[in-house]
C-alpha cells in the first residue's frame, strides 16, 4: 500500500528530501502563494510549526503559481517566507496542483482526503493532515485558518504519544 513516505520532494534549494525521513511524524503540507490573500496563513503555519515540532509535527510548504499569485521560483517563495513571515519549515520548488503536471504528492493527497472538497485544489492554502501513519489524510479548506485546526494536530500527535507542547 502506498504511503506518503513513498514520495520525494524537491526542497527550494533543488535538493531531495525523501518524505520517508518523517515516517511516524504527523505533517501538515500546505500548497502556499506568498502574493495570495491567505498569505498571512504562513505566520499562522510557522506558530503551530514552532509550538508543535518538538512532538512530532512536521510542516512542509509547496509553492505553486497555479494561480498566478507566486513568484518565479520557489526558492524566491521559500527566501519571501523566510524575510516576511518567519518561516523556517521546509519549503519546496514550484510545482503543479492540478493538471496533467500534478506533483505526485498532491496527487496523492487528494485521492487520499475525504471527497467533500473535490479531488481538485480550488486555491492557495489547502491544507492536508497526515496522521503519523502515513496514510490517513484530512483536508482543509484554504479558508480554513492554521489556528483552528490545533484540535485536529493534537489528535494525529496523540496517535504516537504524548504530545509535548511548547
Amino acid at each position: 500500500m502506498t504511503t506518503i513516505y513513498d514520495f520525494t520532494m524537491t526542497l527550494a534549494d533543488g535538493s531531495q528530501q525523501p518524505l520517508a525521513a518523517y515516517r511516524g511524524k504527523t505533517l501538515l503540507v500546505v500548497n502556499t502563494a506568498t502574493k495570495c490573500g491567505f498569505a498571512p496563513q504562513f505566520s499562522e503555519l510557522e506558530d503551530l510549526y514552532q509550538r508543535y515540532h518538538d512532538a512530532g509535527l512536521v510542516v512542509l510548504g509547496f509553492p505553486s503559481n497555479q494561480f498566478k499569485q507566486e513568484l518565479s521560483s520557489g526558492e524566491a517563495a521559500a527566501e519571501a517566507c523566510r524575510t516576511t513571515y518567519g518561516v523556517s519549515f521546509p519549503m519546496s520548488q514550484l510545482i503543479a496542483v492540478n493538471g496533467p503536471k500534478t506533483d505526485p504528492i498532491f496527487h496523492y493527497l487528494k485521492l487520499q482526503a475525504p471527497t467533500s472538497l473535490g479531488h481538485s485544489i480550488k486555491w492557495n492554502f489547502t491544507k492536508f493532515l497526515v496522521h503519523p501513519d502515513g496514510t490517513t489524510v484530512e483536508r482543509f479548506a484554504p479558508k480554513t485558518s492554521p489556528k483552528k485546526m490545533v484540535s485536529e494536530i493534537e489528535v494525529a500527535l496523540a496517535k504516537v504519544g504524548p504530545a509535548i507542547i511548547k
